[in-house]
C-alpha cells in the first residue's frame, strides 16, 4: 500500500494548497537526485513526495482520497466502506441461524461489494479490468516543455500520450481506460506510465528551476558584455556587467520550470565561469604583469 501523502510531505488533512506546495518545494530542493547523486533513498523519497504532492495538487483526487474512494496511488478501493461502518452492514441474519449474516440477496451481494456491481436479472457479476503499468524514458527538455510520445507495449502495439509540461521524473500519468479489458461488461483498467528523465548536456533541475553554467572570456568578465544563454525555449541574451566573477549566478525570472500544481514558473539560473585561451599571448601577459605591478588586488584576502 502507498504511503499516506499527507504524512510523505508533513502537512495535516487540512492544509491548504499553497501549503501543500510549499511543503513539497522544500522537500525537492532536499532531495532531488541532482542534490543527492548515488543516494537511492534519496531518490526512492523524491518520487514517494512527487507522487503525494501530484495527487494532493489535484482537488477532484484530493477529495476523492480523502473520502476513501482511491488509494494514495490513485487505485480505485475495490471495496470501499464508509469509516467505521463494519463489512456488510446492514445486512440481517436468518432467524435461527449461526452463520454469519447475508441479508436477502445472498452471497452475491458480497462477492458485489468486493469485486463489482452485479447487471442483469440473473445478478451477473462484472469485473474492472486491471491496471497496466509501463516505463517511458523522456529528455529533460520534453519534460520541461511537454511532448507527444509513444510507447510500445510487450505485445507489439502502442500506446500513443501527452506528456505535460513540467513532469518530474518518477512521476506517473494515469491513462482511463487504457488498461485491461474488463470482465463481463465491466470497465477497462487504467494505464499508468511512470516517467524515467534523462540526464541533459546543458540543464540540470531543482524544483521548478533549471540550472546552466556559462563560460565567459576575461575581457567579457573585466569589460562587460551581452552574451547568449541557452534556455528550455530558446536563446536569450544576458547582459554582463563589468567586474563579473566566476560562480556568479544570474537568475532569469520564468526561465525554468510550470509548476502543474500551482501553474506558476520556476527560473533559470546562470552561473558564471570565466575560461581563459588555452594559449596566452605576449601581450595579454605584458598587460597583466604591468598591472599587477600597480596594483596590491589580492582575491584571497578579505577586507
Amino acid at each position: 500500500m502507498a504511503d499516506d501523502p499527507y504524512s510523505l510531505l508533513g502537512v495535516p488533512r487540512t492544509a491548504s494548497q499553497d501549503d501543500i506546495t510549499r511543503a513539497f518545494r522544500k522537500l525537492a530542493k532536499e532531495l532531488h537526485p541532482d542534490v543527492n547523486p548515488n543516494n537511492k533513498a534519496a531518490t526512492e523519497r523524491f518520487k514517494k513526495v512527487s507522487a503525494a504532492n501530484e495527487l494532493l495538487s489535484d482537488a477532484d483526487k484530493r477529495r476523492r482520497f480523502d473520502r476513501g474512494e482511491i488509494d494514495a496511488g490513485g487505485e480505485p478501493r475495490r471495496a470501499y466502506q464508509p469509516q467505521g461502518a463494519p463489512f456488510g452492514a446492514g445486512a440481517r441474519r436468518p432467524a435461527g441461524a449461526g452463520g454469519p449474516d447475508i441479508g436477502d440477496h445472498g452471497f452475491g451481494d458480497i462477492f458485489d461489494s468486493v469485486f463489482g456491481s452485479r447487471s442483469g436479472m440473473r445478478g451477473q457479476t462484472t469485473f474492472r479490468g486491471q491496471d497496466l503499468r509501463y516505463t517511458l524514458d523522456i529528455d529533460l527538455l520534453e519534460a520541461v516543455t511537454g511532448a507527444k510520445k509513444r510507447v510500445t507495449l510487450p505485445d507489439g502495439g502502442t500506446l500513443d500520450l501527452t506528456v505535460p509540461e513540467g513532469v518530474d521524473d518518477g512521476q506517473m500519468l494515469r491513462l482511463k481506460g487504457k488498461g485491461q479489458a474488463g470482465m463481463r461488461g465491466g470497465e477497462p483498467g487504467d494505464a499508468l506510465v511512470e516517467i524515467k528523465v534523462r540526464p541533459d548536456p546543458v540543464f540540470k533541475r531543482l524544483g521548478d528551476d533549471l540550472m546552466t553554467e556559462i563560460a565567459i572570456a576575461i575581457d567579457e568578465a573585466v569589460l562587460g558584455a551581452k552574451v547568449e544563454v541557452p534556455t528550455a525555449t530558446g536563446r536569450v541574451q544576458l547582459s554582463i556587467p563589468k567586474g563579473t566573477s566566476s560562480g556568479r549566478v544570474f537568475r532569469l525570472k520564468g526561465k525554468g520550470v510550470v509548476n502543474r500544481g500551482t501553474g506558476t514558473t520556476g527560473d533559470l539560473l546562470v552561473t558564471i565561469a570565466i575560461v581563459l585561451p588555452e594559449t596566452i599571448d605576449d601581450g595579454l601577459a605584458y598587460f597583466l604583469s604591468e598591472w599587477r605591478a600597480k596594483n596590491a588586488y589580492d582575491p584571497r584576502k578579505k577586507g
